[in-house]
């Protein structure tokens, strides 16, 4: 195992280089597209929404196996505006 010092920005930094530097070597060869495509942005975190929608998602889904997903998404985002994780994340 090796030990690693810095923030944890200069970490990330680090990290999204290196597969920067891999995918343009993985990809070099099937041309400029493609290397273009392969190189992307690091992703963001999840906000607190999409946490939220995960879980109530996949309770509700347990709940109501056979309805559909889009009235089992309207039913979580309803229960969205109520909640006190929103609440939370407005601040």
């Amino acid at each position: 195992m090796v030990k690693v010092e810095g923030t944890l920005e200069e970490l990330r930094a680090l990290f999204v280089e290196g597969a920067k530097q891999e995918a343009r070597k993985v990809a070099k060869a099937a041309g400029k597209k493609t290397v273009q495509k392969a190189v992307k942005k690091a992703k963001r975190a999840p906000s607190a929404y999409n946490k939220y929608m995960k879980k109530k998602m996949a309770e509700l889904k347990k709940k109501h196996p056979r309805k559909k997903h889009s009235a089992i998404f309207k039913q979580a985002a309803a229960s969205w505006k109520r909640s006190p994780e929103r609440k939370r994340s407005m601040k």
